[in-house]
C-alpha cells in the first residue's frame, strides 16, 4: 500500500525537522517545527523528487509564492493540487 500525498509530505517534514513523523501535526508551522529557511528549501527539494512535480517557490521571498507554506496543512493542499494539475496535464 503506498503513502498518501500528506503521508509523505509529513515524512519529508519530520525528516528535515529531525522528529518522528507522528509528532507532526496539520496545525504546526515549519518554525514550530524548528525548520528553518534552508530547511524549508530541502524539503521543497524533497517534496518536488517525491511526486515529480514543479513547486512555483520563490525561496528569496515566500510570502510572494504561490505554494502556501503558512503550515503542514497548507503545504500539503498545495501538494495536492500540483499533483492534481500535473495529472489532469
Amino acid at each position: 500500500m503506498s503513502d498518501t500525498i500528506e503521508d509523505t509530505v509529513i515524512r519529508i517534514i519530520a525528516e528535515q525537522a529531525v522528529i518522528e513523523p507522528s509528532d507532526v501535526h496539520k496545525d504546526h508551522t515549519l518554525a514550530d517545527l524548528g525548520i528553518d529557511s534552508l530547511g524549508l528549501v530541502e524539503s521543497i527539494f524533497a517534496i518536488e523528487e517525491a511526486f515529480d512535480i514543479q513547486v512555483p517557490f520563490n525561496a528569496n521571498d515566500p510570502s510572494e509564492s504561490d505554494f502556501d507554506i503558512s503550515s503542514v496543512a497548507a503545504i500539503i493542499g498545495a501538494v495536492e493540487r500540483l499533483v492534481r494539475e500535473q495529472k489532469d496535464g
